[in-house]
């Protein structure tokens, strides 16, 4: 269990970390659903006409929640008594558990993305892509990006929503270790706000798993290796044709 939790423990954040760590929590609470809702819409309607328009979509990702990261690691700076461990920034207590669950999420990565790509070849319906429909690459560049923005989300997602907040609820907020979890946990799940109510219940439970996962390990490296390798898998998923444009003869 991670030394976060343990309440004897709690990490001790200064003033100025408190206050990074807390407008960075309520933007992830209260803009970031609305906001990643918004550019969604937008990219599902530009999708069709703009070339570039998945390849700024994520660039913008990309550079937009490595600042997330660096703020979250501000809080390092800005608190001496509060080390990389807190924030879950260290080797898994048990080794042994560690790599037969990579390798286990590996192999489900793997052979879903093969069963995905299947289905696409044979016209049958694959589960969820729809809800992601205008982020799925077309291209080599597009499909490079979303492998950088898989990672990235892998990375930085684990770091501010488990890493950070559930430190800061536990250190700066005084909160029981699991009601601190809980409360990162719905906080990451509203992010899925831009595919509807369904995408709220998915990440719910997907992020149960990775808290779950950060539970039992007190490290950050079994979620961010199971984040990146099934957002991998989910963003190189075919991509549908696009319509094609309606013309006629005089």
């Amino acid at each position: 269990m991670s030394s976060i939790l343990t309440p004897d423990s709690a990490p001790e954040f200064s003033a100025a970390a408190t206050a990074v760590a807390g407008v960075l929590g309520a933007y992830l609470l209260l803009v970031e659903p609305w906001l990643g809702r918004r550019m969604y819409a937008s990219l599902a309607r530009r999708r069709a006409t703009e070339p570039r328009a998945l390849v700024r979509y994520f660039t913008f990702s990309i550079g937009f929640w490595w600042v997330f990261a660096a703020l979250a690691s501000t809080t390092l700076l800005l608190s001496p008594d509060v080390t990389a461990a807190d924030l879950g920034l260290a080797l898994p207590e048990d080794p042994l558990f560690f790599f037969p669950v990579v390798l286990l999420f590996a192999v489900i990565a793997v052979a879903s993305g093969r069963a995905f790509r299947d289905m696409a070849k044979e016209g049958k319906h694959i589960p969820g892509r729809a809800a992601i429909e205008a982020m799925l690459p077309r291209t080599g560049t597009e499909r490079r990006l979303a492998i950088a923005a898989a990672v990235t989300d892998g990375v930085c997602a684990e770091l501010v929503y488990r890493g950070l907040l559930i430190a800061f609820g536990v250190g700066a907020l005084g909160l029981d270790p699991y009601l601190a979890a809980a409360l990162s946990l719905a906080v990451y799940a509203l992010a899925g706000w831009y595919q509807g109510g369904t995408g709220i219940v998915v990440l719910a439970l997907f992020g149960a798993l990775l808290t779950g996962l950060y539970l039992a390990t007190g490290s950050l490296l079994l979620p961010i290796a199971v984040h990146a390798m099934i957002s991998v898998r989910d963003l190189l998923i075919p991509a549908p044709e696009l319509p094609r444009a309606q013309g006629g003869t005089a």
